[in-house]
């Protein structure tokens, strides 16, 4: 996993995010990486033989298209074991995502805190002009 790229928010029960990014794909693909970052650890620092995911999701508006994508991203990692810390958006609008993320086996990482799914609790998500911030709460 690489370093932190988000900063944490108090929240009493759950666990909240901020991120701040240069682009609406650099935003989507570092609270995807915050997601499992705040997931797990990798036990090892050798190599570990990886999996693709072709993700594709659609929404009305953006709000709903970020949840809808961590979510999406959680399902896959329960679904198929894997735990994501590559993530590569091909294509992104205010309506739609197209990406791929890359992980290993679930096996190979200590789990630290278990999101069930992020929320629209709070949810922000801005264009500020030189950037882009979101802030979102995972339901743990």
């Amino acid at each position: 996993m690489k370093d932190k790229d988000y900063e944490l928010i108090e929240h009493t029960a759950d666990i909240g995010i901020r991120i701040t990014s240069p682009t609406l794909e650099c935003l989507f693909q570092e609270a995807a990486l915050a997601l499992f970052n705040i997931i797990a650890e990798k036990k090892t620092k050798r190599c570990l033989p990886r999996k693709e995911v072709r993700i594709h999701q659609k929404a009305e508006f953006l709000d709903e298209l970020f949840v809808n994508w961590l979510n999406e991203l959680l399902s896959l990692s329960a679904a198929k074991g894997l735990i994501f810390d590559e993530v590569e958006i091909n294509k992104i609008t205010a309506n739609s995502i197209d990406a791929v993320a890359v992980g290993a086996a679930i096996k190979h990482y200590l789990i630290n805190t278990e999101i069930k799914a992020a929320t629209y609790h709070n949810l922000k998500i801005e264009n500020k002009g030189a950037h882009w911030q979101a802030e979102v709460i995972f339901d743990v």
